[in-house]
């Protein structure tokens, strides 16, 4: 049920969106009605929040029945006697549920943040002085203050009110006063008002259990667990920040072998470290570099004799690579406001083509290839899949285990058989079952954010490798 309005796109970027689901393949297969109704549901599910938040458990370092069994120690502690239940599927994962939209009333006090900001209230957070955008003149630390969140990015920051388009996400108490967040000196930092009745109540798991709990939405664990990595392997992960899926790589290897993680910005490289640090994983290197000339230009023979420690890497010298590709993020849940441009999002995938050329030419003959987005796009997903099939005659599409997410989906010319090979997470699909008190575990696997998961191998066979232009 929508409780929010849908989606604040650009003109331009809505006509797209549109263009990709209802497209020709989708009409003949789903009929013009429920492919529209598709379309309206997704633009709606996206302003809101999944109906539970997903945690993945350090199983390497205890038991998951442990674990669960202090978090609930620690959520009663704070007064939140929530209990998690591990989903049915996957081991490693532990669901909490959220509750909301509950009925909070209104103050007089309004505090007006950025849309990002007002997005992570509704997955638990508290608002942090950098999100805040407005304030009243003689706002101080303990007043009551409604937060709203600016759909349109269109207030000034320091402004004392905004009479734009926004949505109230809840109730909070400010922690500190107007002077010293929007003052002259340098930049505020920490929490500016911390949430006590925010619109969707859910645990703020800053600073708990941090060895044992990481937040990570249900597919991108999927996405560990479609690579498949095995103890001792050498596995590449091309665009690791902030190191969620690198972490669960080594975790899932047993911390034996190497994971190699790369990320061109430095200071999302040294979040790697820290996580890695944080969750004792050992085998994890992390490099600042730029993925796309990851691969060095030494011959595959000569990759057999030496493995570059650094990079640039020889060709052929990871036994798996995960490429969780840089995307528009149009997937991502909740998010009541995207300011890109068409031509932003059309700008993502030659980047990711660049990207899938280097991951191809640094896997190993029989090795593994996952790639995988956090959108919704045809041409970032499966136009991306079939561009790969045709550029590189080495790979094959390989069953995904677990599949938990819908097939994928039709417009990208893609065989049926083929389609049925790729993973794709859909909201829009099942989106009001979060509203007929389906239990949780049951409702897991569709309420979640859009993304998409494609798995290759690469083939045996010399004469199958060479790349053919595009």
């Amino acid at each position: 049920m929508a409780f929010f309005p849908s989606i604040s796109l650009r003109a331009g970027v809505i006509d797209y969106l549109k263009g990709v689901y209802l497209n020709n393949e989708l009409l003949a297969s789903a009929g013009p009605q429920k492919a529209q109704r598709h379309f309206e549901t997704l633009l709606s599910c996206l302003s809101h929040p999944p109906s539970y938040t997903c945690v993945r458990a350090s199983v390497h370092l205890a038991p998951l029945g442990e674990i669960q069994h202090k978090l609930y120690e620690e959520l009663t502690k704070r007064g939140e006697g929530l209990e998690a239940v591990p989903h049915p599927g996957i081991p490693d994962v532990l669901l909490l549920p959220v509750d909301g939209p509950r009925c909070v009333q209104q103050l007089s006090k309004e505090v007006v943040v950025g849309a990002q900001c007002g997005n992570a209230v509704l997955r638990g957070a508290h608002v942090f002085t950098p999100g805040m955008l407005a304030c009243p003149k003689h706002m101080k630390a303990g007043d009551a203050v409604s937060v709203f969140s600016d759909l349109e990015g269109k207030c000034t920051r320091g402004a004392l009110s905004f009479q734009g388009r926004k949505v109230f996400v809840g109730n909070g108490v400010a922690e500190k006063d107007r002077a010293s967040i929007f003052g002259s000196g340098d930049p505020a930092r920490g929490v500016g008002v911390r949430m006590t009745e925010p619109l969707y109540a859910t645990p703020s798991f800053d600073g708990l259990l941090p060895q044992l709990v990481f937040l990570q939405n249900l597919p991108s664990v999927v996405v560990g667990h479609v690579l498949g990595p095995c103890p001792g392997e050498r596995i590449l992960d091309m665009c690791a920040a902030p190191g969620g899926k690198t972490c669960h790589i080594a975790a899932l290897m047993g911390d034996q072998g190497e994971v190699v993680a790369l990320e061109r910005i430095p200071n999302k490289m040294e979040l790697i470290r820290q996580n890695a640090e944080m969750l004792q994983l050992r085998c994890i290197k992390a490099f600042c570099f730029n993925s796309t000339r990851a691969a060095s230009q030494h011959s595959a023979k000569d990759a057999e004799a030496s493995s570059s420690p650094e990079p640039p890497f020889h060709p052929e010298s990871f036994d798996r690579v995960l490429l969780d590709a840089p995307c528009s993020g149009l997937g991502q849940r909740p998010n009541m406001a995207s300011t890109w441009s068409l031509k932003e999002i059309c700008s993502f995938p030659p980047l990711q083509r660049k990207l899938f050329h280097a991951a191809v030419q640094l896997l190993k003959r029989g090795g593994v290839l996952v790639y995988s987005t956090c959108t919704v796009t045809l041409a970032e997903n499966e136009e991306q899949v079939a561009w790969a099939l045709r550029t590189f005659p080495c790979l094959r599409l390989q069953p995904q285990e677990p599949h938990v997410g819908a097939e994928g989906m039709a417009g990208a010319g893609l065989a049926p058989e083929q389609l049925r090979l790729l993973q794709r997470f859909r909201p829009e699909l099942n989106w009001q079952q979060a509203d007929d008190g389906a239990p949780l575990t049951c409702r897991a696997n569709s309420d979640t954010i859009g993304f998409f998961i494609a798995k290759f191998q690469k083939s045996d066979s010399s004469e199958d490798v060479t790349c053919k232009d595009d």
